[in-house]
């Protein structure tokens, strides 16, 4: 699963061709023993653990960089290698 973007410990990854177990865009992330899968382009949480503000700042992120997040999912549902997109800082 290849990894987008990572910034203050959090690390955010689009899988391809992930649509059989999800399917709508979303992103995995990543932080120390915590999970999250967020859907694409709202953010809205599928499923989490992450602590709340970490979650914020993934959401805030999700906004900033819609537009890139769903170029992303079109590229990785068609299997074709995705661009990194950078950090929240």
């Amino acid at each position: 699963m290849p990894t987008i973007s990572m910034f203050y410990g959090i690390l955010i990854s689009m899988y391809f061709k992930d649509t059989q177990q999800h399917n709508l865009p979303h992103i995995h992330v990543e932080y120390q023993d915590f999970n999250a899968i967020l859907s694409l382009p709202d953010g809205e949480v599928i499923e989490s653990n992450l602590p709340p503000k970490k979650l914020k700042m993934v959401q805030a992120w999700i906004a900033i960089h819609e537009d890139e997040l769903m170029i992303d999912w079109k590229l990785a549902v068609r299997g074709e290698p995705i661009f990194k997109i950078d950090p929240l800082r």
